[in-house]
């Protein structure tokens, strides 16, 4: 892909997402992806089964118009509970490098008090920029 990681001068590394990016291509927007399946069925679980699967069905619009995990520039979260998305650090971000690999891209992560899918704990919106 055509992008570059904008971090500037003299400012620490980002931990899991990247300060900026600079991309050109085709864009590709994908609207916030719940943890459902592909009967729109949300997966049982906690948080991570759901981010997991939500993860999942981004790359799976993604791959309807040949683009793939590495060609993501923007993601953000909605969480409904802050404190269990930092108590999932670490599992959460397995099953991010198990579906996206070792990719960054900028990310936000917003708490929000409630998703329009009842049960749903977060949502995920993306971009992609495909050169």
């Amino acid at each position: 892909m055509s992008a570059r990681l904008l971090n500037p001068k003299g400012w620490a590394a980002p931990r899991g997402y990247a300060n900026g990016v600079s991309a050109s291509g085709r864009i590709i927007l994908v609207s916030g992806m719940v943890g459902w399946d592909a009967s729109q069925r949300l997966v049982p679980g906690d948080l991570v089964a759901q981010a997991r699967q939500a993860l999942l069905n981004i790359i799976a619009v993604l791959a309807e118009d040949g683009a793939r995990a590495e060609h993501l520039v923007r993601l953000t979260w909605f969480v409904t509970d802050r404190a269990a998305y930092l108590r999932a650090a670490e599992p959460l971000g397995a099953a991010y490098r198990d579906v996206i690999g070792r990719h960054y891209p900028a990310m936000s992560v917003l708490e929000v008090s409630g998703l329009l899918e009842p049960g749903a704990v977060v949502e995920i919106e993306a971009t992609a920029v495909v050169p």
